[in-house]
């Protein structure tokens, strides 16, 4: 499976769009603020610099992708307030595959500024925004350019499929070294293009099978029930796999360390519930299912490109999802499960 060339999360603004169904990535975003802006605070102390060049990594689309520029704003802000210094000027770059939906981020910009504009006025210092297109498992930016890079849910996706196991024994060893491969070049692109002293903080999912659960798990249990039916070719079965391994966070410190180009300055976990920003209404309050819809929304936006491209039939897609929303409701959520674990990292570049 050609990863980069078919996975983007729903573009647009429509019902099943990532615009509109991100709220549990946004709360990972809101959640690492505490760090990201301590992470700032020691950058900017270091030298005061009088410009801050950032890259977010797999930015996608929808409010989300401008949500790190504007909280890298709002944390300069306060830091330059409290030590009676002008602020630098942000330049951001914002980076995911080529499929991603780049035009919607761009029509937001105008909004984006009137709010700086409105809420700092001429306090802070310019900012200028542009795109980066690429994968982040290749070099992206020059060398020494950055000064700090910013990635949140999207480290657990691998740049390929692994090679097929030879049993089921070996699947887990097999997802492991692709996902060491891809974080490995990740770290090392990065530490080249960032300048000595460069900060990084990265979430992703990790693995936490004890407090969370991972939607692929209904998702196959409703492809395998398909193909009992008849539905689906059991051949759909071997490449409905995705391309996203979650780690355990002694692997991802065991990466890091391995690389060698990184200090882990702080490391915390948290969880973000399936159901985060779900408000029940009335009319919602008769449908026994309104919660499982509500998830399967979300996690449509996400891998619809990835499942169409497996099943390649539409009207097939449709009921994988019709019946992921009653299989994640009867066997998930009405047991008090379903949350996301997420792995927060502060790193440092080595001197």
């Amino acid at each position: 499976m050609e990863v980069e060339q078919i996975l983007h999360m729903n573009g647009g603004e429509g019902e099943n769009s990532y615009a509109n169904n991100s709220l549990t990535q946004k709360e990972a975003i809101v959640k690492a603020k505490p760090l990201l802006e301590q992470s700032l605070n020691d950058l900017y102390c270091n030298g005061f610099p009088d410009c801050i060049t950032v890259a977010d990594m797999g930015c996608s689309s929808g409010p989300n992708a401008l949500l790190p520029t504007w909280e890298a704003i709002d944390s300069l802000d306060k830091i330059c307030n409290r030590l009676n210094r002008k602020p630098p000027v942000l330049h951001s770059f914002l980076n995911d595959l080529p499929g991603s939906d780049f035009n919607t981020v761009f029509k937001s910009l105008p909004s984006f500024y009137e709010r700086l504009r409105t809420e700092k006025g001429h306090e802070f210092g310019s900012c200028f925004v542009a795109a980066a297109p690429g994968s982040f498992h290749a070099r992206l930016f020059p060398p020494n350019f950055l000064d700090f890079v910013y990635s949140s849910n999207a480290l657990h996706w691998l740049s390929q499929m692994p090679k097929e196991p030879m049993s089921e024994f070996d699947i887990h060893r097999a997802y492991f070294d692709q996902f060491k491969s891809d974080f490995s070049a990740f770290l090392k692109f990065r530490s080249e293009e960032l300048k000595c002293g460069g900060r990084m903080i990265l979430t992703l999912l990790y693995n936490d099978s004890f407090h969370a659960t991972s939607p692929g798990e209904p998702a196959l249990l409703v492809i395998k029930d398909m193909i009992s039916e008849g539905l689906i070719e059991e051949s759909k079965l071997k490449s409905s796999n995705f391309p996203i391994y979650a780690p355990y966070v002694d692997e991802v410190k065991q990466v890091i360390e391995r690389e060698g180009s990184f200090d882990i300055h702080q490391l915390e976990t948290f969880h973000v519930s399936w159901l985060e920003g779900f408000v029940e209404n009335d009319n919602e309050g008769l449908d026994k299912y309104a919660r499982g819809k509500y998830v399967t929304r979300h996690v449509r936006a996400v891998g619809e490109s990835l499942l169409s491209s497996i099943c390649g039939d539409d009207a097939i897609v449709e009921e994988i999802y019709r019946r992921f929303a009653i299989k994640v409701t009867d066997e998930i959520l009405e047991k008090g499960r379903g949350a996301f674990a997420n792995l927060l990292i502060s790193l440092v570049k080595k001197l």
